[in-house]
């Protein structure tokens, strides 16, 4: 067992739940789950899953945390944060390393989603002293109107495989310091990094006494993803995933006329004008296309390139991905790891095969290769597609390093191909022309929730509020007022006269 997982506290076989009390761990009695790592294809550790009862002991004890946390101050809830973001800068590298060795990201990004945690915590404990409401004029004499936001109760986190811990950060740091308390499922790909996180932050939450504050419950969506969405005990389900999926749960949430953050696919685009640095958009298409293997939601997909400037850019790009390091992502020389699974494989072979099909021609890449020492993974090459402008397999988002391009004439045929997908999340334009670049960003351009200029569509900063349009869900999560969504607005008004006056002028005078 590699020496970061002793110092995570990860085991042999470990358990599926935790409300981070004193007790620890609960000795769950569900099926075992084995993580296996896409480096090798072999096991790394066991969790033995929660069941029903393990559900309903950690729920009930979210629910008394939920009524002693939303009574404690915001900013002493965000001195709570600043030390959980202490907690996980001591314990950065080995974090970072078990989400390569679980996930299959090279380090570099592995150390970069824990890092994106603890800009998170910074971000949380400062917004700990903003959750600012509104001051309103009353039209009635000697009355005071203002709004004030409150917490919801529990918040349930539904995580995805390939940012195991970050997408947790965004949803539970922001939810704690707003007062709620946390129901984190991690996806049963990557359930040791949950564990460990868990671990990370279990001193701070035995030194406050947080209880159900933040709690854990590893097991399938059958069986603890059906419950958590039906729950009327969850206000909030946050949601990081496919669209299918995202789709599923808006609608069970939304019967019970419960909320849905959702944060789903994405089928992101570069526009590269005939002006553009192409230095400069060289990189960003190469670390958008090919890093995480292309199993990023903001990866980028497509690439829309004016004619003048595609024999010329494609020569480059081919050059740069012949050239790319891929094996082992433990390895700090290596730039690209494996595909999560045999199953992500397949759907990259079927995306090329149904690419041939409908008009495109394969550039590069798309082969499976086989770095030594790295028996069981499944690695490819990153393929670079030639497509006509209507291939119906650009509609999909394959997670997968398959990049598809197609030339354009003019500015406005480009803004046009590139809002002519399903999703809307992220999106770039590399350009040094003012018009270009407002155009882009104007109401009739990029029609995402992330709209860049002379940067690529990987990569978000924490600050802006992340999240995208269309198929991908609507949701906002991380920096701007993304808060709110963890939150109730409430309208106050004060009498503080002796008269009782009512609004629009309304007489109902009794003797």
């Amino acid at each position: 067992m590699h020496d970061f997982l002793k110092i995570l506290g990860i085991n042999d076989v470990n358990a599926g739940a935790t409300t981070g009390g004193p007790d620890g761990w609960l000795k769950t009695g569900g099926e075992p789950l084995v993580s296996y790592s896409p480096i090798d294809g072999k096991p790394i550790a066991t969790v033995i899953q929660a069941n029903g009862d393990d559900y309903e002991a950690v729920i009930a004890q979210a629910q008394a945390a939920f009524k002693r946390w939303r009574m404690l101050p915001a900013p002493k809830r965000g001195l709570v944060v600043r030390e959980i973001g202490d907690a996980l800068r001591a314990y950065k590298e080995p974090l970072g390393k078990l989400v390569t060795l679980e996930m299959g990201k090279i380090v570099a990004e592995g150390c970069g989603e824990v890092q994106e945690m603890i800009d998170m915590a910074d971000f949380a404990v400062g917004l700990s002293r903003q959750l600012y409401g509104l001051t309103m004029q009353s039209e009635r004499a000697q009355h005071r109107m203002y709004e004030q936001w409150h917490p919801l109760g529990i918040v349930g986190v539904i995580t995805t495989f390939n940012f195991p811990v970050a997408v947790w950060s965004w949803n539970a740091l922001l939810a704690a310091v707003c007062g709620d308390v946390i129901l984190w499922k991690a996806s049963s790909r990557t359930p040791l990094t949950a564990i460990a996180v868990q671990n990370i932050i279990a001193p701070v939450a035995a030194k406050y006494d947080l209880a159900g504050v933040f709690n854990l419950v590893i097991g399938s969506g059958r069986d603890i993803g059906e419950k958590m969405l039906h729950d009327e005990r969850i206000p909030l389900v946050s949601m990081t995933g496919s669209t299918a999926v995202g789709r599923r749960v808006s609608e069970v949430v939304g019967k019970r006329l419960g909320r849905s953050l959702l944060e789903l696919g994405g089928n992101n685009a570069i526009i590269i004008a005939e002006d553009a640095d192409l230095d400069l958009a060289l990189r960003a298409v190469v670390f958008g296309a090919v890093g995480t293997a292309g199993q990023r939601c903001t990866t980028t997909r497509r690439l829309i390139i004016h004619k003048s400037v595609k024999a010329a850019f494609l020569e480059r790009l081919i050059r740069v991905y012949k050239q790319l390091p891929i094996g082992n992502p433990l390895d700090e020389k290596v730039l690209m790891g494996p595909l999560v699974d045999a199953e992500a494989g397949a759907d990259m072979e079927a995306a090329l095969a149904a690419a041939k099909q409908g008009g495109g021609r394969v550039l590069y890449g798309g082969e499976r290769v086989y770095p030594a020492g790295c028996d069981g993974g499944y690695y490819v090459q990153p393929a670079i597609v030639e497509a006509p402008p209507d291939l119906p397999i650009m509609q999909e988002e394959t997670f997968a390093p398959i990049l598809y391009v197609v030339e354009y004439s003019d500015i406005d045929e480009a803004i046009a191909l590139h809002n002519a997908v399903r999703q809307g999340l992220s999106s770039a334009i590399f350009t040094g022309s003012l018009r270009y670049s407002e155009q882009f960003l104007s109401a009739a351009g990029s029609d995402c929730g992330i709209a860049n200029v002379n940067i690529g569509t990987s990569g978000a900063e924490i600050g802006g509020a992340f999240g995208g349009e269309k198929e991908t869900g609507g949701g906002r999560e991380s920096g701007s007022d993304a808060w709110k969504a963890y939150m109730r607005r409430q309208t106050n008004t004060i009498n503080w006269g002796k008269d009782l006056p009512l609004a629009q002028g309304i007489r109902f005078d009794v003797e």
